[in-house]
């Protein structure tokens, strides 16, 4: 008798999984457009034919490895407790955001990189995606604004800044050498929200997270596969 770890469906989402890694290490380090389709089947050990039951185009196959990971920031952003303060909301957004892309740092790189590599359908749905996203962090850096007097900043480009900090972070951050996750957040929203000078000396409650560092599997985007 089948088990429901045994079923066919599970079997098709863990062997798609195990693809869309693989993949997403391959176009990190080769790039989209000089990666094969013979590439990712020698690192799978999976046939042409193999592999095309997953996907139908190399395009589609990287769709497939941007949408996981949007959609994945998606449904974690849905466990904050919206009656939190904005300003709470805006570290817990960060801390989604790095602590997801800092245990899935190649996943994190085809994002940055292949940004415009989609075309057609395919480009138009992950632009849906990703405006929902974006909107989450603009709606709430305009809550903070809002509440706070002084000045007016642009919201799209207070947004944009704070995704520029965390979205390159691939291309410096060593966990062995750098800070541990709740402490970078902190250094981060204090640079963005106090500046450079000024950053270390606000004692503001809300830059420390509640919790403790949390487990990598807690943020593996794939589901106990090996790296």
């Amino acid at each position: 008798m089948a088990t429901r770890s045994d079923t066919p469906t599970r079997h098709y989402d863990e062997k798609l999984e195990t693809i869309l890694k693989c993949a997403a290490k391959i176009f990190a380090e080769k790039g989209f457009h000089s990666t094969s389709i013979r590439d990712i089947s020698r690192a799978t050990g999976m046939s042409l034919a193999g592999l095309y039951y997953y996907f139908r185009t190399k395009e589609e196959l990287l769709f497939l490895i941007q949408e996981r990971c949007i959609l994945t920031l998606l449904q974690r952003w849905e466990t904050v407790n919206p009656d939190e303060d904005a300003r709470v909301r805006v570290r817990l957004f960060a801390e989604n955001h790095l602590g997801f892309f800092l245990h899935n740092m190649h996943e994190m790189k085809v994002m940055a990189h292949e940004d415009e590599s989609l075309t057609g359908k395919f480009q138009e749905q992950m632009l849906v995606l990703k405006r929902r996203y974006v909107k989450i962090l603009m709606d709430l850096i305009g809550e903070v604004q809002g509440r706070e007097s002084g000045r007016v900043i642009d919201i799209r480009a207070a947004t944009f800044a704070l995704f520029g900090m965390m979205n390159w972070i691939y291309t410096w951050y060593h966990p062995k050498r750098d800070l541990p996750l709740p402490q970078l957040i902190e250094q981060m929203l204090r640079i963005y929200f106090f500046g450079l000078l000024k950053g270390g000396e606000s004692a503001e409650p809300w830059f420390t997270a509640e919790a403790a560092e949390r487990d990598d599997v807690t943020f593996s985007l794939w589901r106990n596969l090996p790296d």
